[in-house]
């Protein structure tokens, strides 16, 4: 067994293509070029890729560094079938609105929210109850 423990074993994944998401939601595929010892990665040819529903987007970054500490899930793509997903590619411009859409639907779901718990006399996750009075 050729294990390596700790970031030594993404020396294995140099030079393959590799799906990175991020802490932040962010999907990148890219090439991974380098690594060190914090896990830091850089990414060659890289895209950014968005889902929304049964669509998806590609918009290329090129070259990207990604702190380590940014890296939730990382592994790499099955070249063979990856023309094969079951999902339909739009326009840049097509999925970024479409992306837009779904954030303010969800803003506005989470508003309503709310203000159902507070005109239940309850005080909403994340809100500091001395601002209450406020909102």
């Amino acid at each position: 067994m050729n294990y390596l423990p700790g970031t030594a074993s993404l020396i294995q994944e140099v030079d393959k293509k590799l799906l990175v998401v991020l802490r932040d939601g962010r999907t990148l595929i890219g090439f991974l070029r380098s690594i060190d010892q914090f896990a830091n990665l850089v990414l060659h040819r890289t895209i950014e890729r968005i889902h929304v529903g049964k669509k998806y987007g590609d918009i290329p970054r090129g070259i990207f560094v990604v702190r380590g500490e940014n890296v939730v899930l990382l592994g790499e793509i099955d070249l063979d079938n990856e023309e094969k997903l079951p999902l339909e590619q739009v326009s840049i411009d097509d999925i970024l609105e479409m992306q837009r859409e779904e954030q303010l639907a969800r803003h506005e779901d989470e508003e309503r929210k709310r203000k159902a718990l507070i005109e239940r006399g309850l005080t909403p996750p994340n809100v500091d109850p001395i601002q209450e009075e406020f909102l």
